[in-house]
């Protein structure tokens, strides 16, 4: 829907009255440097990961006002004359960093670096943060579904429960770079080219005088598809025997199997003694699909009852991450062109996981040689060299007296330079290849890090020079 309309003005307006105010004050070429992180894991997790990128880029791509924003401006505010005129010819001319979409990333490091003038850079804040919060709060709670489900096919099926139409469409995409190769949303699988599934409905049922005349017309129109819902009426003493009668009429003498799906009641037992009388009855191969207000917690459950579900339809719980909604990525200032050169600021907040980490920073992931496993994050300030070939002390940022020596280690630099001088210089990749990188991603962490259930707590640590700036930084502030 996004390709229709101009976003541009989908802001929060204190970011216009700040660049007004920038623009009077002679500051519109004054450079910025804003980081984008959050601070909290959904759901008690271990991780998270990134998704948005992709809608971020399209933005800043397409970032510009019409005469009619203009006027709207003129209408509605005090704005200058001189600074709507600046509206007037805008277009982003900064240089933008982020982890790659699909990426495992963890608290309190920078996703996405903008250092831009300081009016580009507010004007980014709102739409930057919305795409990123939303859409790796989905793709996180996909992927803790996905992995809850084992080597079971999950299906995204939220379309009707997702807030507003924007959510449903990329909260499918963000769905498959979890892990959820498949959706109900047609609209999304057309735009993003991947796989709409789906059978019926109750109402197709109800619409016949039977329900067997009803899973019969079914099967004869979708023969190589023919999952059958049966729980409208009696699940075990009518659905189940009339999706059998029609599987030897219409499917058997085709050499096709089919399945059941069911949608309410006790999943675990009814899943059970479904198998059991499938496979009684010769129907082996016969599928069961479970739906109704599923999660990754209530799918551990059915699994620990011995539940024998084959592929789960998830909706509700998934695309609003009904359990942890609210993912609490912010966009803080952590540097400002004082004199000619950038100059590091910082936040100080009685909350100590409100303190900001200042300068222009980047983030590494340090790999285990022997293990292939992601041991810890590493943040160094841009002028740092981190070499790999050496080996390193790295420390805890806040329990300095936690130490772990780094040797046989590998450095990987996560964030990629996605636009430069205003230019988009970063090759989007495909979502299939989105989807197999953040499946790499999450394989490359220790068990332990994954578990649902007080996760082992990755550390995310600062280089020396950048702790020794943080402190610096904070004495000052309290000095004022």
């Amino acid at each position: 829907m996004k390709e229709y309309r101009n976003l541009s003005l989908l802001s929060d307006f204190y970011e216009f009255t700040m660049a007004n105010a920038y623009f009077n004050n002679g500051m519109k070429d004054t450079t910025a440097i804003f980081d984008a992180y959050y601070r909290k894991n959904p759901d008690g997790a271990g991780f998270s990961i990134f998704a948005g990128l992709n809608d971020i880029i399209s933005y800043v791509k397409n970032l510009s006002f019409s005469d009619e924003d203009i006027e709207y401006f003129r209408e509605n505010s005090d704005f200058s004359e001189g600074f709507l005129e600046y509206l007037r010819n805008f277009k982003f001319t900064g240089d933008i960093w982020a982890f790659p979409e699909g990426s495992v990333m963890f608290p309190n490091e920078p996703i996405v670096t903008v250092k831009a003038p300081i009016i580009e850079c507010s004007i980014l804040e709102t739409y930057l943060l919305l795409s990123m919060n939303f859409n790796s709060l989905v793709a996180t709670k996909t992927n803790r579904i996905v992995r809850a489900a084992g080597n079971r096919l999950v299906m995204e099926f939220g379309a009707r429960r997702a807030q507003g139409a924007d959510a449903s469409i990329n909260g499918a995409r963000a769905a498959y770079i979890g892990g959820a190769p498949i959706t109900s949303n047609t609209y999304s699988a057309k735009k993003y080219n991947f796989k709409a599934g789906g059978t019926m409905a109750h109402s197709w049922i109800q619409a016949f005088p039977s329900e067997y005349e009803a899973f019969k017309t079914y099967a004869k129109a979708y023969p190589n598809n023919c999952i059958l819902l049966i729980d409208t009426y009696d699940t075990l003493h009518s659905g189940l025997p009339n999706a059998m009668r029609v599987f030897r009429e219409e499917l058997v003498p085709k050499g096709i199997s089919g399945g059941v799906r069911i949608d309410s009641g006790d999943l675990a037992y009814l899943s059970k003694e479904i198998r059991k009388i499938l496979d009684e009855n010769g129907f082996t191969d016969a599928k069961i699909v479970a739906s109704n207000s599923l999660d990754e917690f209530k799918i551990e459950s059915l699994l620990s009852q011995g539940a024998r579900i084959d592929s789960f339809g998830i909706g509700e719980r998934l695309i609003t991450a009904k359990s942890d909604p609210v993912f609490g990525g912010v966009y803080k200032l952590v540097g400002i062109e004082v004199d000619g050169n950038i100059q590091a600021k910082i936040k100080v907040s009685e909350n100590v996981e409100k303190i900001t980490t200042p300068g222009e920073k980047r983030v590494y992931r340090l790999y285990d040689k022997k293990t292939g496993k992601a041991e810890a994050d590493y943040i160094a300030l841009d002028n740092e060299i981190v070499d790999d070939s050496k080996p390193m002390v790295i420390f805890d940022p806040l329990f300095t007296w936690k130490m772990k020596r780094m040797e046989d280690y590998t450095a990987r630099k996560m964030q990629v330079k996605v636009f430069e001088a205003g230019k988009l210089i970063y090759e989007n990749p495909s979502l299939d290849e989105i989807a197999t990188y953040s499946k790499a991603e999450v394989a490359s962490l220790w068990d332990e890090v994954k578990r649902f259930d007080q996760p082992h707590n990755y550390y995310v640590d600062l280089s020396q020079e950048l702790w020794n700036l943080k402190q610096n930084l904070i004495l000052e502030a309290k000095r004022k």
